[in-house]
């Protein structure tokens, strides 16, 4: 299994033009399977490499995007690009480079809001679908928590000092070793203008999240949860707040995948929002549940 994987650019139509849209590739290329992880708001495929790993192990190509603006991906000229259809039309064309028919769907937080978006839509390639901790109700406190924290573009003299940084802002992602933490910090560096290094995401994907207005309600997505049909994998982190347990409890009984039997749900111990996906228990679970017959 190499240590490095493939990484590969595709361009990506949006709403002011083509983007270069970054993915790295594991896996043997003429796998029986082909899983797609998708990162959460600020965050960048590299959150994938130790389930990417295993799950590559396992025979499976696995393919991590970067969505626009984040990791190697570009960024995009206008913020107000950065938004869901952006996301969709983004992915799709890391899919169509892939040449294959169908795909497994891992998404946490956003990737999972952008997989909802793409299972419900009619002739979708997508085959199964994990959703880490997002579901069909997201509370707007939560939203704003997740602005308030992610907002901030700020500058780290070294590389300790960034993984410290991470640490804290990262907690909830729950008890991930050491060396999980130095990777995600040198995954998540980049230059600066002066010489220091920052967040490797263009502050403008947050530009959504500094109007407080839009988060006195929740945001309710259960017309798209209602028009998925295909086996689904709910997992939550057991102190979440961004999908609650009754949500969660909600969509087993509700929509066109409920009505067939084939939603899963499970909780995280030791973690909220959101399961860093990086333990054998929590791969043992997704892969369980992407490679059964």
């Amino acid at each position: 299994m190499p240590e490095q994987p493939r990484v590969g650019f595709v361009a990506a139509l949006g709403p002011s033009g083509f983007s270069r849209v970054a993915y790295t590739d594991w896996g043997p290329l003429d796998a029986r399977h082909t899983i797609v992880c998708l990162h959460g708001l600020t965050r960048n495929g590299r959150d994938f490499d130790v389930l990417a790993q295993a799950l590559a192990r396992r025979g499976c190509r696995v393919v991590a995007p970067d969505l626009p603006g984040r990791g190697r991906s570009e960024w995009l000229k206008r913020s107000h690009d950065y938004e869901s259809s952006t996301y969709v039309a983004a992915i799709a064309a890391v899919i169509a480079r892939l040449g294959v028919d169908e795909v497994d769907w891992i998404g946490t937080s956003l990737g999972g809001f952008v997989g909802m978006e793409m299972a419900a839509k009619p002739g979708n390639p997508i085959r199964r679908l994990v959703l880490n901790d997002f579901g069909a109700r997201v509370p707007g406190s939560a939203l704003s928590r997740i602005g308030a924290t992610s907002g901030q573009d700020v500058t780290f003299k070294s590389l300790e000092d960034l993984e410290v940084h991470l640490r804290s802002l990262l907690a909830p992602f729950g008890s991930l070793t050491d060396a999980q933490w130095r990777h995600l910090a040198e995954h998540t560096a980049a230059r600066s203008a002066d010489g220091n290094l920052r967040l490797n995401h263009d502050p403008a994907i947050t530009v959504p999240f500094t109007f407080p207005f839009m988060f006195l309600s929740d945001f309710l997505h259960w017309r798209l949860w209602d028009a998925i049909s295909c086996p689904v994998l709910v997992v939550r982190g057991a102190h979440s707040d961004f999908l609650s347990r009754e949500t969660m409890l909600e969509m087993a009984k509700r929509g066109r995948a409920a009505d067939r039997g084939v939603v899963k749900t499970v909780e995280m111990p030791g973690c909220g929002h959101a399961p860093a996906l990086m333990s054998d228990e929590q791969i043992d679970i997704v892969a369980d549940f992407l490679l059964q017959p």
